[in-house]
């Protein structure tokens, strides 16, 4: 009796910990898709600044006001064009929050549009490891912070691979295990990947070196 009531109990927190993390995902997402919406907003009326300047030959002032919009417009670009819309906003509000703390990310991915794997599960899985990756790199300095990020196709597998630098060097296992050092409750973000992955038959390797960890996930589609 008292470990079905245990077993509830973590069920229902982490059944919490997936909602809180996929409203996060989302809000993210609505972030970038604002930023955009508001730089298309704007778009009339730096045409008009930029010709004002054209029509009294202040070519200085375009080229100066030109390099403005570059680093505006770099902070709301979509980076990945991965093939998948749900993965490329998963992805692509990741990787400004990543910019944004000074953690340069160099990702690479090609997913068909059609996954047998769930859009919540996967935004769970990439949210997960993002995270993960971004709160490890924080520990360095701006200029050693990086992430890299591989997504595609091998034969009827989705092959997902994670790597970042870390401050700690090699991590030790606990009973076989890499566990969080982030505080309770962000356990259950491995935990959530575990299950994931074990529901659908995957493979998963988790592997620390010297100053990096790496990710890998199998998922049969």
């Amino acid at each position: 009796m008292k470990f079905h009531l245990f077993s509830r109990m973590i069920d229902r927190r982490i059944a919490e910990y997936q909602r809180e993390l996929i409203e996060t995902h989302y809000r993210e997402v609505d972030n970038m898709y604002r930023q955009i919406r508001g730089w298309r907003h704007d778009y009339r009326n730096h045409i008009q600044t930029m010709k004002a300047y054209a029509a009294s030959e202040n070519w200085s002032a375009i080229c100066e006001y030109l390099d403005k919009l570059d680093v505006d417009l770099s902070t709301v670009d979509t980076v990945v064009k991965s093939g998948n819309p749900m993965c490329d906003a998963i992805l692509n509000s990741k990787i400004s929050l990543a910019k944004s703390r000074g953690i340069e990310v160099r990702a690479d991915a090609h997913i068909p549009l059609a996954l047998t794997t769930s859009e919540i599960d996967l935004c769970c899985i990439i949210g997960n490891l993002f995270d993960n990756a971004i709160e490890a790199s924080m520990d360095l300095p701006e200029e050693e912070r990086l992430i890299r990020v591989y997504m595609d196709m091998k034969n009827t597998q989705l092959y997902i691979s994670f790597t970042n630098f870390t401050a700690k060097g090699k991590l030790k296992k606990v009973k076989g295990l890499f566990r969080s050092s982030k505080g309770e409750g962000h356990g259950f973000g491995l935990v959530r990947i575990d299950n994931i992955v074990d529901r659908y038959g995957g493979y998963l390797s988790r592997n620390s070196e010297e100053g990096a960890f790496t990710t890998e996930i199998l998922l049969p589609q």
